[in-house]
């Protein structure tokens, strides 16, 4: 079935859909890397005294702050496990439930719509590790993905470099998204949410690929001498992988990035679980590729559609922001401690995750 009728079927214009996908690059462009802020191109105008006086002005204590927040990213480190607390953990239960307790109630909330998935990797389909470049994912979840793919339209949304992801993945059938959504491709083979030969291909932070890559070279050059250091070159983005650096060598490292990021007015610094990450200053992220895909899906003004994001790291936090403001579908967080999110259920770790996806798989198998 193709996607016009399922997508007539959902209330939704049949003009929208995935043979409209070229007309969609500009009208994306015009429409999500547009700033709040004046803007030159498609990047935030940060001008280099201005981001030199961020940088320089209390520069310890700038570091300080950086260390804080590795530190309060670093969910099984010793300060935090105040947190878990049998109190505080049954609060944040409250109201972020398990999304495999209240799988019904789940089910419930999406009758007659559009169920679209969108899933995190590293964390979520994978356990976390300390080497990043053997982040795999099981075969049962590989199986379990597969068959989630033929049942709904479904998309990776990664930190990682797409190419990485689809070696991890290994699935044509799916959408993935990589840096942060700044490098979206539509499925290879075998899905029908994808027409023809077409497929969606979307890069707004093109611009950038010399100077991520020069920026790659001397972080990896600059972080050499503190051990366990990792730098990747996620195409759009860089991350600083410090998972296996011992804490007393943060603020080095710390000191180590800001010294190759300050000379880069149009790169900014965000982090993750254990990885300082450093992207173009566009406005585009993992919130903004969602939306992007839903788009080109033709579902973009459609009133029955339920996107499900399930995610396990900060970065994920744009794109349950964007479900919330949309007021459609909801967010998992994957997460075994009490965090602020803006998810509405939860789930412990990336076994509960393939568990969830098997009883939605076998769900929709038996209302078909």
């Amino acid at each position: 079935m193709g996607m016009t009728k399922e997508n007539a079927a959902n209330g939704c214009d049949n003009n929208s859909g995935v043979d409209m996908i070229p007309d969609l690059y500009a009208a994306s462009l015009s429409m999500y890397t547009k700033p709040p802020l004046v803007a030159s191109g498609r990047h935030i105008t940060v001008t280099r005294r201005k981001l030199l006086k961020n940088l320089e002005v209390n520069s310890t204590q700038r570091i300080t702050s950086w260390v804080d927040s590795m530190r309060a990213s670093s969910p099984t480190h010793p300060k935090s496990t105040h947190s878990l607390t049998e109190d505080n953990s049954s609060s944040w239960m409250l109201h972020h439930p398990s999304a495999l307790d209240t799988f019904e109630q789940i089910i419930d909330a999406s009758q007659g719509k559009q169920i679209v998935m969108f899933l995190d990797y590293d964390g979520t389909l994978s356990p976390i590790v300390d080497d990043p470049d053997r982040a795999f994912m099981s075969n049962k979840m590989r199986a379990t993905v597969k068959k989630l793919a033929r049942r709904f339209p479904t998309a990776i949304v990664s930190g990682r470099c797409r190419d990485k992801v689809y070696s991890f993945v290994r699935l044509g059938e799916l959408y993935y998204a990589g840096s942060h959504g700044m490098d979206i491709k539509g499925p290879a083979k075998g899905s029908k949410y994808k027409k023809g030969d077409q497929a969606v291909l979307f890069q707004p932070a093109s611009e950038f690929l010399p100077m991520i890559d020069e920026v790659n070279k001397k972080l990896i050059e600059k972080t050499k001498s503190t051990p366990g250091a990792k730098v990747e070159n996620n195409k759009f983005c860089v991350s600083v992988h410090y998972r296996c650096v011992d804490e007393k060598e943060w603020t080095e490292l710390a000191q180590q990035v800001r010294s190759v990021i300050k000379e880069y007015p149009k790169l900014r610094l965000t982090q993750g679980r254990k990885v300082l990450e450093i992207r173009p200053t566009i406005k585009w992220d993992k919130g903004k590729a969602l939306e992007f895909l839903l788009e080109s899906l033709g579902f973009a003004n459609c009133t029955n559609v339920f996107p499900v994001y399930i995610g396990d790291d900060r970065t994920d936090e744009d794109a349950f922001k964007i479900l919330r403001a949309r007021g459609q579908g909801f967010g998992i967080l994957v997460s075994k401690f009490p965090k602020d999110t803006n998810a509405s259920y939860s789930l412990q770790e990336p076994e509960e995750v393939m568990n969830f996806l098997q009883r939605l798989v076998e769900w929709k198998r038996l209302n078909l």
